[in-house]
């Protein structure tokens, strides 16, 4: 398989088999001087948003890849997204949740601050936070060949939760729920899989979210951490969605 390098400022519309391509910058620096991609090699080269463009390195520079192309793939806008509210944890758990959430399929990330969040991303600190872990769904999205990188929004309160999910089906992972998250049928909607802290979401929380319109779901009888919980959920989805 070849490797993936991205650049969301290349416009890879109408580029057929046979055209030439040329990744520069940063990128091309790190494949040409840190990957050691030769002339020969196979590599893919995607623009982010839904195409991917594979073929033949024609030339390197240290700062330059040429790529004769010959094969291209272009992906719709996934229907229906699949977004991850990921409440923001301690040590690296959020960070593991969304990068392997990526790596699985998921569309859009909500960072969230949880009642429960030990955790907090406040002034400066938010968007810092937010930069992060777009850095790491970016690389996900090469390390598992996408061709669309997932949009991280800034942090959100429980309170803005309703309001920035307008319109999506809130799920809301809570062990023990009566519902099954393999029993939902999906009915039309874009759907968001709320997962909180470690120690969970709280009760009072729980509550605000169903008002506005949350289904409490659960993933087995096991209760899982973090850091998986949100993944497993996308792998359940993207069976029940027909994506895999």
């Amino acid at each position: 398989m070849s490797s993936l390098y991205l650049d969301e400022t290349l416009d890879l519309t109408g580029v057929a088999p046979g055209a030439s391509v040329v990744l520069d910058g940063d990128e091309a620096r790190h494949a040409v001087t840190v990957a050691r991609v030769r002339v020969g090699e196979r590599v893919s080269i995607g623009d982010g948003r839904g195409r991917i463009v594979t073929g033949e390195v024609a030339a390197t520079e240290s700062r330059r890849l040429e790529l004769v192309v010959d094969e291209v793939r272009e992906d719709p806008e996934p229907s229906p997204r699949l977004t991850l509210v990921q409440a923001l944890a301690k040590g690296d758990r959020d960070e593991l949740a969304v990068q392997a959430a990526t790596e699985l399929g998921l569309d859009r990330v909500v960072p969230w601050t949880a009642t429960r969040s030990v955790s907090r991303w406040e002034g400066p600190k938010a968007e810092k936070g937010r930069a992060r872990w777009a850095a790491i769904v970016r690389e996900a999205v090469k390390q598992s060949i996408r061709s669309r990188i997932p949009v991280v929004e800034p942090v959100a309160a429980t309170r803005e939760l309703p309001a920035r999910l307008q319109g999506e089906r809130m799920l809301l992972l809570v062990p023990g729920a009566e519902t099954p998250l393999s029993g939902i049928r999906h009915d039309g909607r874009d759907l968001a899989l709320v997962v909180g802290p470690e120690g969970g979401m709280d009760p009072a929380e729980i509550a605000r979210l169903v008002d506005a319109g949350a289904e409490p779901v659960r993933l087995g009888d096991s209760v899982l951490r973090t850091s998986t919980a949100g993944p497993a959920a996308i792998a359940v989805l993207s069976v029940a969605l027909g994506r895999w």
